[in-house]
This record gives C-alpha cells, sequence and structure tokens, in this order.
C-alpha cells in the first residue's frame, strides 16, 4: 500500500452545502461562481460567499477548488477577464479548466493560482498529461473513460508532482467524457456552458416520417427505452484498486445535490479511506456498513463505470430513470440549546412522535425521537409540513451543530 492517502473531493453548490462537505469530512471541496462552471443551476457562489466559504474551509483545513471549465466563446472572453481578477482575491486554492483559451487567461490574470484541467478536456492519455504539465497545470482529471490500468500507466509516465483526479462516486455522463450536444440541439441550452437539461434520462420512441402517431420504443438488449443513460458510478468496494492505480483525489460528483446526498456520500468515503489506511481488514470488515450507508442517499442503480475495461448495456444502462430515495432530509442543525432542543430550518415534513435520525460526524448514526416541534414564534406544532420554517425541534437526545438530521422512508 502507498503511505500516500488520497485527498477526499467534495462537491458543494452552495455556502451551506460546503459548510456540511467541511463538517463531514472532505479534504477538499469544488465549487462553481455565478457563472463559466457547467452546473448553472446550482446555487453556485457570489464572490463575497467564495470569500466566507474560503474563510470556513481553510480554518477546518479544508481547501477549495473554483471551476470555470465551459467551452469559451467569444462573447465569454471579456467577462472571463473580469471574473479571474475577482477570483484571484477570493483565496481559492485552485481553478479547474478545460478550455485551452480559458487556461490562458487564467495563467496570465492569476499567476500564482494552481491549475487543474477538467475532464471535458478528454484526458486519455499521458502524452495530454505531459502537456498541460507542461504549459503549468498542476493536475488533471482523468477521462471517465479510462479504466484503473490506462490510469495506472498514465501515474508511471508523467512527474512525480503531478496530480491524478479520478471519480469516485456519482453521475455518469453518456457522452464522451460530458461533452454533450443533445440538450443544446433539443432544447437550445447548452450543456457545456453549465445549462444542460439532461436529455440523456428523457425516455425516447422512434417515429417512421410516413407512420405519424406510430411510437415505437426503443429497445436496448430487452433493457427498456432509456438508450442514453447510465447508471450512478460507485466505487465504495475499491477504494484500494483507486489507491493501486496512483490517483491523488477521488473525486465525489454532484454539485447539485442536497446537503443530505453530500454528507451522506462524504461521510462514507471518508470512513471508507481512513479504514483502508489503517488496515485493510478493517475496510474489509466495514463494507457492508458503507454499502448500507451509501444505499441511504438518493441514487440510480450504481455501476464501476470503465474503471475495469470495456462496458455493456448491464453495467451502463439502467432499468428505470426512477431514483431511489430511502431516507428523507429533514434538516441540518444550525444552533443547540439545553433539554435537547435544536434549532433548524425545515426542509421536509416531519411530526411529532416520529423517529428520525442524525448523522454523527464520526460515522455513528443517533437514532432519536421527536419529542416536540415550535415554530418562530414560539407556538407548538404537532406536524412541521412547510419547507423553510425555522423551527425549535426537541429531541430526545443531545446532537451537535452542524448535524445532518434524516427520515427512513
Amino acid at each position: 500500500m502507498t503511505d500516500k492517502k488520497p485527498e477526499l473531493l467534495v462537491p458543494a453548490g452552495g455556502l451551506d452545502t460546503l459548510k456540511v462537505a467541511v463538517e463531514y469530512g472532505a479534504d477538499a471541496v469544488y465549487i462553481g461562481g455565478q457563472s463559466f462552471g457547467l452546473r448553472a443551476k446550482a446555487d453556485n457562489f457570489s464572490i463575497e460567499e467564495m470569500r466566507k466559504g474560503v474563510e470556513y474551509a481553510h480554518a477546518h483545513g479544508t481547501k477549495v477548488y473554483v471551476t470555470a471549465n465551459i467551452f469559451a466563446h467569444n462573447y465569454d472572453l471579456d467577462g472571463l477577464k473580469k471574473y479571474f481578477s475577482e477570483l484571484g482575491s477570493t483565496g481559492v486554492d485552485a481553478v479547474l479548466v478545460s478550455d485551452p483559451g480559458v487556461f490562458m487567461l487564467a495563467r496570465e490574470i492569476m499567476p500564482d493560482m494552481e491549475i487543474h484541467i477538467s475532464p471535458q478536456a478528454n484526458n486519455t492519455n499521458y502524452m495530454t498529461y505531459k502537456f498541460w504539465y507542461e504549459h503549468g497545470a498542476k493536475r488533471v482529471v482523468s477521462a471517465r473513460e479510462l479504466s484503473l490500468a490506462e490510469i495506472k500507466e498514465i501515474r508511471a509516465n508523467i512527474p512525480d508532482d503531478m496530480e491524478i483526479e479520478s471519480f469516485i462516486h456519482g453521475a455518469m455522463c453518456i457522452s464522451y467524457s460530458g461533452r454533450c450536444l443533445l440538450s443544446n440541439y433539443f432544447t437550445g441550452r447548452d450543456a457545456n456552458h453549465g445549462a444542460c437539461t439532461h436529455p440523456c434520462r428523457w425516455k425516447y420512441s422512434i417515429v417512421e416520417e410516413t407512420r405519424p402517431g406510430e411510437y415505437m420504443t426503443v429497445n436496448e438488449d430487452d433493457r427498456g427505452t432509456y438508450i442514453f443513460n447510465s447508471k450512478d458510478l460507485c466505487m465504495i468496494e475499491y477504494v484500494p484498486e483507486m489507491v493501486d492505480a496512483g490517483i491523488d483525489s477521488l473525486k465525489i460528483e454532484g454539485r447539485m445535490k442536497t446537503a443530505l446526498y453530500v454528507a451522506t456520500v462524504a461521510r462514507t468515503y471518508r470512513k471508507a479511506i481512513d479504514d483502508y489506511f489503517e488496515s485493510e481488514e478493517k475496510y474489509r470488515a466495514n463494507m457492508d456498513y458503507y454499502k448500507s450507508e451509501i444505499a441511504k442517499c438518493t441514487y440510480r442503480q450504481f455501476t464501476t463505470g470503465f474503471y475495469f475495461g470495456k462496458t455493456d448495456s448491464g453495467s451502463q444502462i439502467y432499468d428505470s430513470n426512477t431514483y431511489v430515495k430511502n431516507y428523507t432530509y429533514i434538516g441540518t442543525v444550525r444552533q443547540t440549546a439545553e433539554n435537547g432542543f435544536v434549532f433548524f430550518e425545515q426542509k421536509n415534513k416531519f411530526t411529532v412522535g416520529e423517529l428520525v435520525e442524525a448523522m454523527g460526524f464520526d460515522g455513528e448514526n443517533i437514532e432519536c425521537t421527536v419529542e416536540a416541534i415550535y415554530n418562530e414564534d414560539g407556538e407548538s406544532m404537532e406536524s412541521a409540513p412547510h419547507p423553510k420554517q425555522q423551527l425549535r425541534v426537541k429531541l430526545d437526545k443531545p446532537l451537535d451543530a452542524g448535524m445532518i438530521i434524516r427520515r427512513k422512508e
């Protein structure tokens, strides 16, 4: 086993989610600004929010990376120059780009900024890694199409101080490293400008032009009509193989995901990585725990993607485009008080008498009974049906600020 523990890189779509990622074990978080990233529908960060996020993360020993990985058009360039001028003052640790022109601007305007190369740049061989290294990039994110054997070969052929980042968990784009044109074609919303409508996850039928109205389903090996879809990547059972391949940063996908998703996945991979570096026996012994915890966040069926070679429809295409949802997000504890009271903004309905589960930062799950609910005016409530209510809730066990509360469905 290598002595170098890989970084756990966790997504954050907004400031609250960044704090959750930090609390639940991220070594680094990646975020997007309000422009020039590929998740336009995430909450994203203003420059001032970035400063606050960086201050919080750095106080906890966590790095912050910012995505600017669009494929820029001419009309983007002036805005990018202004954006990079502001970004350089926020204290972020690196910027992630894919477009060579954007890379040049980042180097020119932020000469001391560490630059990482996005998977959108189709990084499939070690000569590509060397190219970016020689031009000043510190890290390259491997294309999703690479096997672990190919990544290991890249590691053996690039400088020791160059870093490899690879996905370990999350949604998989079905187009080549995410360079998808479907959204633009069908809806006019450019996936390569962050506005993807996920048409790969729609249901499709074929209509022959001389037979209007006669819909013929598209079958993929008798598995349904989801011809573009991929299952979600999950490598929780293969942390040793990821480490052995020489990967420096293990990346969780999901800047559009909820705080519950981020907390669940980050905490599980944090424990799995730490357990493995303590001993492989401990990691193997806790596998049932990791798998059961990962199943508590919203997901589609799981796959190991391309990491063990070429895939087929059985390993990539899922049977249904419905998410599996085993737990519901109730809220994040913002403040605690005496006698078991906690304060939080409610996310989904819950009632007095219900059994809920708080996620401890160390991996422990704390079952609690809701004994009382009070609204902002101090009025007692039997249930909290309206999202975003500011509540004071009495539980039968003490919790810590920052803990996620969820309910089993």
